[in-house]
């Protein structure tokens, strides 16, 4: 099966009312895609990283009455899970598609990476481009471009708030045409890990 990108009733699915109809439509119209995409960016990273990367795909099981308002694939180095680790996530709103290198509240050495993140800023803002947005919830649909982002106060709320996140990368708006061209979208995804690797790796320096 080839991946031919997202398309309109892939967005439409967060409008579906009820926990199990949307769970329904996130399985049929958007897992699949993801099986195929993630496949793929897991192979590249595990390649350009030289060590063994596992695709996890959200299952929302925790969920019992609130249908997810997103959903998404996660890569990183453990296959019991992602959460706890630095992570790579490709995932939908109803009205972006996200890229983001993630390191989200569950993890336990945040407060080191956070550190360490402050202590080289300059290389950060040196290798983002001023495209690239930042979000400090993975709840919410919000992100502040990096060029207007205080980095220093972002990072000092990542490491002295416990619920703080830190997430890095692309949003791509429902009308950019790129989402319907699967091969075009596979290449920006993989443009832009190539462009956060360094920070992950700074991540794990830490």
């Amino acid at each position: 099966m080839t991946f031919v990108g997202f398309v309109k009733s892939d967005f439409d699915t967060f409008h579906i009312k009820g926990l199990e109809e949307r769970m329904e439509a996130i399985q049929d119209r958007i897992q699949p895609k993801f099986q195929i995409i993630g496949d793929i960016l897991t192979d590249d990273l595990a390649a350009i990283l030289g060590n063994e990367m596992f695709l996890h795909i959200a299952k929302h099981a925790r969920r019992t009455v609130n249908p997810p308002q997103d959903t998404w694939l996660a890569i990183c180095n453990n296959k019991r899970g992602y959460k706890q680790h630095p992570h790579f996530q490709i995932g939908l709103f109803d009205d972006h598609l996200f890229i983001w290198l993630a390191f989200i509240y569950e993890l336990p050495g945040k407060t080191e990476i956070a550190k360490t993140f402050l202590k080289n800023t300059k290389m950060i803002k040196d290798t983002i481009p001023n495209d690239y947005v930042v979000s400090l919830d993975h709840m919410k649909k919000g992100a502040v471009s990096i060029e207007q982002l205080n980095l220093t106060k972002a990072l000092e709320r990542f490491r002295d708030v416990k619920k703080s996140e830190f997430l890095i990368g692309r949003h791509i708006a429902i009308n950019d045409p790129i989402l319907q061209n699967g091969e075009k979208l596979i290449q920006l995804a993989k443009e832009t890990f190539d462009t956060l690797i360094p920070i992950y790796q700074l991540a794990y320096s830490s």
